[in-house]
């Protein structure tokens, strides 16, 4: 085997680990309860991880048997997936970027304003076809019920920094000025704010403040929060996978020009 292709297959190899990552990424993604629930953002980065495993193992057995069809074949279908990946990123970033949430006095929590996100995310998730899913999905979920068994004492459920997706969805808006039971009961103020999510609160665990713009905010701010960390890892490996594919690049070239001259001897012997 060439001088040349054997780098090739060593950086295959490189290529084939950094889907690795990529895979669990989406699959860390993929397993979160608000990704459950919008279907759309579950599997996306899953798929792209595979696509560059597979890609890069069918290039690690064009180079290693010298295969320079199957390395054409994998550099074309590389750099596809590395454009993909990179639309992904940009895409998941701009639509990421705004951030919905405010700091409350005397909460450890933040809340979520339904305005501060990107237009994309609330013209999706507000929509009412997807939002009653998506409402149903997180009615039948434990996001709210696993929450009132973890506090004592008002303090300790004030003073700690909940999800997102709780903090929108499991309880009412600090402003409506409701009494606190437990993280989802509520008393009724005497005078509630002038939020309209104050009226759509309700003790009844299928409903809470599932229908609130605060939920939706919520749901929202859960997302950011968790592509905001993914991006990390696939930013790294984005960067990596660049790298080794101009490197394989400037190998097939050289395999080929290595392939001519020993047929170029031949053809004089």
């Amino acid at each position: 085997m060439a001088v040349s292709n054997n780098i090739t297959a060593v950086l295959n190899f490189v290529a084939l680990m950094c889907s690795i990552p990529i895979i669990v990424a989406g699959v860390w993604l993929a397993s979160k309860q608000d990704n459950e629930c919008i279907r759309l953002f579950r599997w996306p980065v899953v798929l792209v991880g595979v696509l560059i495993l597979l890609v890069s193992l069918a290039g690690f057995v064009g180079a290693f048997w010298n295969r320079q069809g199957l390395l054409a074949l994998y550099l074309f279908a590389m750099a596809a997936l590395i454009v993909l990946l990179l639309s992904l990123l940009i895409f998941a970033f701009v639509v990421t970027r705004p951030d919905g949430s405010y700091p409350v006095y005397g909460r450890g929590y933040k809340e979520y304003r339904l305005d501060g996100f990107s237009n994309w995310l609330k013209t999706y998730v507000g929509s009412p076809g997807n939002w009653a899913k998506i409402r149903t999905c997180l009615s039948e979920s434990d996001v709210c019920t696993k929450l009132a068994s973890n506090y004592l004492t008002p303090d300790q459920f004030f003073q700690d920094d909940i999800s997102p997706l709780q903090s929108g969805c499991c309880k009412p808006p600090t402003v409506c000025g409701y009494g606190y039971v437990n993280p989802t009961v509520w008393v009724n103020p005497s005078n509630p704010g002038a939020d309209p999510d104050c009226s759509l609160w309700s003790n009844d665990p299928s409903q809470l403040c599932y229908g609130c713009a605060s939920c939706k905010a919520g749901l929202l701010g859960n997302l950011r929060k968790e592509w905001r960390k993914a991006n990390v890892i696939l930013i790294i490996a984005l960067v990596v996978l660049i790298w080794v594919y101009l490197i394989a690049c400037s190998a097939f070239k050289n395999a080929q020009t290595e392939d001519l001259f020993r047929r170029y001897k031949r053809g004089y012997v």
